[in-house]
């Protein structure tokens, strides 16, 4: 039984076909196959139910691919006290970030990160709130940047700052006349909303203890797939929406005229960085932590969770 092995058991798990496996190992599908076989030969048991498309793990499959999983996440948790002990600061760091953050929060931070930390490869992918969770299950992720708390049995949660909910309305909107806004003052007919699947949109909903009805009279209903086409649609149209305050910093005067801030106490939404209980890289994720941190500004650094909205 070698390293390697357990490396591609996890990998056909993980992507539940030997072909994509063996392109993620940087080795032919032969090869792979066969010290797969060869494990398989020494355990005297199937660790996959090759006749079922995509490749499942069968019952004993499954146990074996989780006790891999953690000799390997203890293979590379040695070498990191080993290169933390020769002061070594190198390696590969995937983390997930969900849309409604990703083109507000990557910006800010990663410019310091790779100038500082040249020899951390870093590798983020836009997910979703359920994706993330999943990725994170799988291996697939290092970690996860996302709104919380996820109350996720074997996700830990690591809180990095309080982000503000802040209403963009319309100039042909009624609510456009007030200096702050309450929840109520928002027209659900004339609210526009993230796409299903996003967190943000759950949140939204909640802010506004709504569920969004049925337009009566209306014959166009339209739910976005980003915050930016959101920004687009009020400034376009009669309407309001929903914003997180990261997604405000680089506005331009004419736009920051739609803002309004909710009355004291202000909604927020808590941001964390999420990671399966079995993960490694630690010293990678705390530097991760550190330059996030570093990098935000100071009327974020100060909001706390006293409104804060639940997902």
């Amino acid at each position: 039984m070698t390293f390697t092995q357990l490396e591609y058991i996890v990998a056909v798990d993980t992507y539940r076909h030997f072909a994509d496996a063996a392109e993620k190992c940087f080795v032919t599908q032969p090869t792979l196959s066969m010290q797969i076989h060869k494990l398989e030969n020494k355990l005297r048991t199937k660790i996959f139910d090759r006749s079922k498309q995509p490749v499942l793990p069968t019952t004993a499959g499954i146990e074996i691919i989780e006790q891999a999983r953690k000799i390997l996440a203890e293979r590379n948790r040695l070498q990191e006290i080993i290169d933390a002990k020769k002061d070594i600061v190198n390696g590969e760091l995937k983390v997930g970030v969900i849309p409604t953050l990703a083109p507000y929060l990557l910006p800010l931070f990663i410019p310091s990160l790779t100038k500082n930390y040249p020899h951390i490869r870093l590798t983020i992918n836009e997910l979703t709130t359920s994706q993330v969770i999943a990725y994170l299950r799988e291996g697939k992720i290092d970690a996860g940047i996302l709104a919380t708390p996820l109350n996720e049995n074997g996700i830990r949660e690591d809180v990095l700052f309080y982000e503000e909910m802040v209403a963009y309305v319309s100039r042909k909107n009624t609510a456009f006349k007030k200096q702050y806004m309450l929840p109520n003052d928002i027209d659900p007919n004339k609210l526009w909303l993230l796409e299903e699947g996003h967190c943000f949109r759950s949140q939204i909903m909640n802010l506004c203890e709504l569920r969004k009805a049925t337009h009566e009279g209306s014959n166009f209903e339209y739910e976005a797939g980003s915050v930016e086409t959101l920004r687009r649609m009020v400034e376009m149209n009669d309407g309001i929406t929903i914003l997180p305050e990261l997604a405000t910093l680089d506005m331009e005067a004419r736009q920051k005229e739609l803002l309004r801030n909710f009355k004291t106490p202000a909604p927020v939404r808590e941001i964390s960085i999420v990671t399966h209980r079995d993960f490694v890289k630690k010293r990678l994720i705390d530097i991760l932590k550190k330059s996030i941190l570093a990098a935000l500004p100071a009327k974020i650094k100060s909001n706390t969770k006293a409104a804060m909205v639940p997902i």
